[in-house]
């Protein structure tokens, strides 16, 4: 295969409403990097969240990795701004929700599991 294959041009792809097991996120949006056909899932992605969007608490089996591009988000209490990195552990529990908007890189192993809506 050509490295070609492997490139995603994001910016020919549109954002998506985030809808998981029939629910959808509102004010949450997606585009998918990387899907991974073995699971059926993308495992790396674009998150785009509208001003006050939330996105519930929720468990990470094997872990996440959250970069954001831009604006904020508040995870755990903790405030992430543009350019901040955040690895979450395998089992790593927290909820998401931006006041002002916010694109966030992420890259999810396993599938996560809801804890609360």
């Amino acid at each position: 295969m050509a490295i070609a294959d492997y490139i995603t041009k994001s910016k020919s792809k549109e954002w998506q409403p985030l809808i998981e097991k029939g629910l959808r996120y509102e004010g949450v949006f997606v585009k998918s990097l990387r899907f991974d056909e073995p699971t059926n899932r993308s495992k790396t992605i674009l998150l785009k969240f509208e001003a006050g969007a939330s996105y519930p608490y929720h468990n990470h089996p094997a872990g996440e990795e959250i970069f954001v591009l831009k604006g904020s988000c508040e995870i755990e209490g903790e405030q992430l701004e543009q350019g901040d990195y955040l690895c979450t552990p395998p089992t790593g529990k927290h909820g998401v929700k931006s006041l002002t908007g916010c694109t966030l890189f992420l890259m999810i192993p396993e599938e996560v599991e809801i804890i609360k809506t």
